[in-house]
C-alpha cells in the first residue's frame, strides 16, 4: 500500500490529511488557508504534498446535499478533481463527506477542545475523518 491523501475543500481553507505508510490510519496534516475562491492556490499546494510524498491516491470530499442531490459546493469539489487530474497524473476519488464536520466536531468536543481552537482545525479533522472512513472501506 502507499500513502492516500484526504482533503476537505472549502471556499477560503482545504483541509488536508494523510495516511500512513501502510494506508491503514489518517492523520491531520494542515488548515491550508487561501483566499476565497482561489482553487488554483489550493490545487498547486495540493500538488507540492503530493511531489513530496509520492502521492497516487487523493480522497477528496464531496458535500452532496441530504437528499443526495449535487449542489454547487459538490460542483466546485468535481471541478478542483478534474483541476488536480490534469496537474499530475494522479487518482482522485470522490467520497461523500456528509456529516464528516458534525462527526470531527463531536470529536473535538468530546476531546474538551475550546471553540476558538476548534474553529482552526475543524477542517484538518474533517479531513482525517473523510479519509479514514475511505480507508477502513478499502
Amino acid at each position: 500500500m502507499e500513502k492516500v491523501l484526504g482533503l476537505d475543500l472549502g471556499s477560503k481553507t482545504c483541509g488536508i490529511a494523510m495516511s500512513d505508510a501502510l494506508g491503514m490510519i489518517a492523520h491531520g496534516v494542515e488548515t491550508f488557508r487561501f483566499e476565497e475562491n482561489q482553487y488554483k492556490i489550493a490545487a498547486k499546494h495540493v500538488f507540492e504534498i503530493v511531489k513530496e510524498n509520492g502521492i497516487r491516491t487523493i480522497v477528496l470530499g464531496f458535500p452532496k446535499h441530504m437528499n443526495g442531490d449535487i449542489g454547487e459546493r459538490a460542483q466546485i469539489s468535481i471541478e478542483f478533481k478534474e483541476m488536480l487530474e490534469k496537474m499530475m497524473d494522479i487518482n482522485v476519488v470522490l467520497v461523500d463527506e456528509r456529516l464528516s464536520t458534525v462527526v470531527a466536531e463531536n470529536q473535538l468536543i468530546f476531546a474538551n477542545v475550546k471553540r476558538k481552537k476548534r474553529k482552526k482545525v475543524i477542517d484538518k479533522m474533517a479531513a482525517v475523518t473523510i479519509l479514514q472512513g475511505y480507508l477502513d472501506s478499502h
